[in-house]
């Protein structure tokens, strides 16, 4: 079950909206995966995303790793759903907490991933917070660059298919940070 906590429009036909959920069922075009370079969907949301759509979303994975090589935060990959609500699922890698330049990393993983989600022409896309579960990064600091990161691509693209950008939360604490993020930017975006 999904529920709405925060929603800012962009303009009249471009929103972010905040959801306390599984981002698994997350009815939109495609879901960001936080991935690691290789694909190897072992835990986390990588693996609750295997977990709940099949190994073949693991085995279009490796082929790609194959085909295309590891992927960065600036050059994510993207894969069939398997049986997830969504019709695809773009992996993104995030930086680990201490490996140095986190930032601009997650910038760029959360930037490239909608950049992606455009250039499929997606409507609709939603993603976790990228980074900030066993990666390590702070989930404040996350929740504002990630934010940084979607308006900006936002404001750089006024014409891009992306309507919606979701960020889907399983649990209470990153919600609660997200939504703090959400209140002082946007305090009318409080649902």
């Amino acid at each position: 079950m999904s529920n709405m906590v925060a929603e800012k429009s962009i303009d009249p036909n471009r929103k972010i909206r905040l959801i306390h959920g599984d981002l698994t069922e997350a009815k939109v075009d495609a879901i960001v995966n936080a991935a690691n370079a290789q694909l190897a969907h072992g835990g986390g949301v990588a693996g609750a995303i295997v977990r709940k759509g099949g190994r073949i979303i693991q085995e279009e994975s490796t082929a790609w790793v194959k085909e295309n090589g590891p992927i960065t935060n600036e050059k994510p990959a993207i894969t069939g759903a398997g049986d997830l609500s969504c019709g695809f699922v773009i992996h993104a890698v995030g930086p680990v907490w201490g490996e140095g330049d986190e930032d601009r990393k997650l910038f760029s993983a959360v930037y490239s991933a909608l950049d992606m989600a455009q250039r499929y022409q997606f409507k609709s896309v939603a993603l976790p917070a990228i980074s900030t579960g066993i990666f390590g990064f702070p989930k404040d600091r996350g929740a504002q660059l990630i934010l940084n990161a979607i308006l900006e691509f936002l404001e750089k693209h006024e014409g891009s298919s992306l309507a919606e950008v979701q960020i889907v939360l399983i649990d209470r604490p990153s919600i609660e940070v997200f939504a703090t993020e959400f209140a002082q930017r946007w305090p009318e975006s409080i649902l």
